[in-house]
């Protein structure tokens, strides 16, 4: 019997596992929260054990032609003057792509063999042996066989079916803001990365239009992940008095109604499943500060109707794909102490290595 699978969130790993899941038999239903597609703008990476599931999935192409341009790193000094150019990695079949553009490249594979509920949620789950009772924000309450949350870092599934978010996300004390730049950017191959101790501020080019990233270390109290306000007050103090550009791409940022904010955060979960409920993506394991997290999302999808329609069910999705993510997790300090230094001392080590070799590459091997 086809079974019904409601999928919470329709991002890199929700599109992804409604796709797969159509084509092992699987009847998906996807909500999601936002009245449409809704991701950053960021550039993401594409690589590794993601490769092969886009490849299946015919999407290469497109994926390709929403690429980005940058090929070089240039790091700019305190004072904003060039300290190091290097060389990006060989891509090879790699593909760096802002994240809103593979949210929809995504989708648009899924939608035909899938439903999906825009500018809605789950409010409760009631579970017992046979299937999931959930009751949402506007639809009518239904049942399913399985629910799957795919709605990242602050998944409601998660805090429904496991317990609070604070008993399973740690913060690392690092910030990321983004924003788009609006305008064609003066090096449309190079990413512009500028360093203060604890503060970075990245200028991408992404394709046509760039885009602006802020990293930075704090210590903040308390935070409304929803609360764009908020997001755009604690950016500029972070960065009140840092020099070079950051000024203007500061009042690009709080004129802006494209913003997302968030801490950089692990999950961790002693098991991403509970009876009929399960986790991927972000909700499960979010684990990245360098790009990996959306290929680590869509082979964690894959993984996952993969083991469901060959009867391995959740236990084996789990087994396989912890495999993957516990590696990554060991990069995150490493990725910390390159993009943002905390001291000028840390700083002119970072950028004397940078000399000789790209300290992205570093975290790929």
């Amino acid at each position: 019997m086809t079974k019904n699978v409601l999928i919470s969130g329709a991002g890199v790993a929700g599109s992804t596992l409604a796709y797969w899941l159509a084509r092992n038999g699987f009847k998906p239903t996807v909500v999601e929260r936002s009245q449409g597609l809704r991701s950053s703008g960021n550039p993401v990476d594409i690589r590794g054990p993601a490769l092969p599931v886009v490849g299946a999935m015919g999407v290469v192409p497109r994926l390709r032609d929403a690429a980005t341009t940058s090929n070089r790193i240039r790091l700019l000094g305190v004072d904003g003057r060039l300290v190091a150019t290097v060389a990006m990695p060989a891509k090879g079949n790699e593909v760096e792509i802002p994240r809103n553009d593979l949210a929809t490249i995504l989708y648009e594979a899924a939608r035909d063999d899938a439903e999906f509920l825009f500018d809605d949620t789950i409010t409760a789950l009631r579970q017992d042996e046979h299937g999931v009772d959930v009751t949402f924000d506007r639809a009518p309450p239904r049942r399913f066989d399985l629910v799957i949350g795919a709605d990242g870092l602050h998944s409601t599934v998660r805090r429904l079916a496991f317990g609070p978010e604070r008993d399973f996300v740690r913060l690392t004390g690092i910030y990321v803001a983004t924003t788009p730049f609006n305008e064609p950017v003066d090096h449309p191959e190079d990413v512009l990365i500028h360093n203060t101790p604890g503060r970075l501020v990245a200028l991408h080019p992404s394709r046509g239009k760039g885009g602006v990233a802020f990293i930075f270390r704090a210590e903040v109290d308390h935070f409304d992940y929803r609360d764009m306000a908020q997001h755009k007050r604690i950016v500029t103090s972070a960065y009140a008095g840092v020099g070079w550009r950051v000024p203007e791409l500061l009042d690009r940022l709080r004129h802006s109604e494209d913003v997302f904010f968030d801490a950089v955060s692990l999950v961790d979960l002693p098991s991403w499943s509970k009876g009929r409920v399960a986790l991927v993506g972000d909700a499960a394991s979010c684990v990245s500060l360098l790009g990996d997290g959306s290929s680590l999302a869509i082979a964690g999808a894959h993984t996952l109707a993969t083991a469901l329609a060959a009867d391995g069910g959740l236990a084996r999705y789990e087994a396989e794909h912890r495999a993957r993510v516990m590696p990554k997790r060991r990069t995150v300090k490493l990725a910390a102490a390159l993009l943002v230094p905390k001291t000028r001392l840390g700083l002119a080590t970072r950028n004397l290595a940078a000399r000789v070799r790209s300290p992205r590459s570093w975290l790929l091997e």
